[in-house]
């Protein structure tokens, strides 16, 4: 195979843009991805996938090639809800199409990641996969709702362990080498209901809470930050309170914790600062670490608990040496390494399978889970041109290592 990477690419844009417009227009939200699967898998026996299946997760793998070598490109395809309407300058479903820019829920986060990597395998069915390379394009279900629970999925019980994962969330066109985990706690505090008309015969829960939320709020200023990822955080996210009715005590209390993990925080050391608050202490209050187990689309129920490990690759790991090789090889300049924001199905091929994994994604991170979501149309036929380099990039070198931090 030679370079024209873009030329190939450029080729394909009419209907790579369909094609994108099409799974826009369907929505799929988490453990509701069931049409837009089988809209994808459509398109992958057009364009001459080797094979294509669905789990019994209901992940989609499309397979190219049979060597010995895994390389995956990973594309979630369900989406979070539209919000308010009214936010919205068009039909959040619409795929309009305007001045080079595609709109719609899912643009960015990130059905532009899919469709670009969809077509980036039609053009190596083409054009000829090397040898000893096997390319897996998974459009994967549930994301919203628990980073990594698909990966989780593949490789324990699909048995697909890749070489090097390509995460395609958005990266602005950057090569992305980590990012931090997070996790979800609750905190619980308990007290005694009476008659609210004489408060002073109970204990009232939601008054132990409020110091509580007072020294999770000093924690979050006191947290350190850590190379390469900066400060990890903990915000309270929702807080409800149980009593026998509105004219009486609340006799329960609890607050969601949103914790955001840097290098070094793990599962372990974020319930024990909680637990080392003085508050807590005194309330003696129950930190809990919650747990995913809601059904796919396919009605398979896959529980994890909600612990997200961050990850991050050397920025001369041979993963990352591969992305910027691949940049070079399609654009003929050096690209921008960094790292995202929010956290993406690499949790579990990084953070928990330590399985080299690099992003690069059309789109920004900024419009994801924001109303007039967009990306560019260049951006993904600019995706489709990369990951069909990497794809020889990975071929030519030597086997990765295991280099996750």
């Amino acid at each position: 195979m030679d370079k024209n990477y873009m030329n190939w690419a450029k080729d394909t844009e009419a209907d790579l843009v369909s094609f994108m417009q099409d799974i826009i227009r369907i929505p799929s939200l988490s453990s509701q991805e069931g049409a837009v699967i089988e809209r994808i898998r459509e398109e992958m026996l057009k364009l001459g996938f080797d094979e294509v299946t669905v789990d019994p997760m209901g992940n989609l793998l499309g397979r190219i090639g049979s060597g010995p070598r895994i390389i995956a490109f990973d594309g979630h395809v369900d989406t979070v809800d539209v919000g308010d309407p009214s936010l919205w300058d068009r039909d959040p479903h619409s795929g309009d199409i305007e001045d080079g820019i595609l709109y719609g829920r899912g643009t960015s986060d990130m059905k532009g990641g899919v469709a670009s990597a969809v077509y980036a395998g039609g053009l190596l069915k083409k054009r000829g996969v090397p040898d000893d390379v096997t390319v897996y394009i998974t459009a994967t279900v549930q994301e919203e709702d628990c980073d990594g629970l698909c990966w989780q999925y593949i490789i324990n019980e699909d048995g697909i362990r890749p070489e090097l994962v390509v995460i395609t969330e958005p990266t602005s066109l950057r090569i992305y080498r980590g990012h931090r985990g997070r996790m979800e706690m609750e905190v619980h505090t308990s007290g005694i209901s009476c008659h609210g008309s004489a408060p002073e015969r109970g204990d009232n829960a939601i008054y132990k809470m409020a110091d509580i939320i007072a020294d999770i709020e000093a924690l979050n200023e006191r947290l350190q930050p850590h190379e390469p990822l900066g400060k990890g955080t903990v915000t309270i996210s929702e807080i409800r309170s149980t009593s026998p009715s509105l004219c009486a005590v609340a006799d329960g209390c609890t607050i969601h914790l949103d914790r955001r993990l840097t290098i070094g925080e793990t599962e372990e050391t974020s319930v024990a600062e909680i637990l080392a608050l003085p508050s807590v202490r005194a309330a003696k209050a129950e930190v809990s670490v919650l747990e995913y187990a809601v059904p796919s689309y396919t009605n398979l129920t896959y529980p994890t608990r909600k612990y997200y490990p961050t990850w991050a690759m050397s920025e001369d790991a041979p993963g990352v040496e591969m992305a910027k090789q691949a940049y070079s090889d399609v654009f003929d300049d050096a690209p921008e390494v960094g790292f995202w924001t929010f956290s993406t199905n690499a949790v579990a091929t990084a953070g928990m399978h330590k399985l080299p994994t690099v992003g690069f994604g059309p789109g920004h991170e900024h419009f994801a889970h924001a109303p007039n979501e967009q990306t560019e149309i260049e951006h993904l036929v600019r995706c489709t041109a990369f990951y069909t380099a990497l794809v020889n990039s990975f071929a030519a070198a030597d086997s990765l290592h295991r280099e996750v931090q």
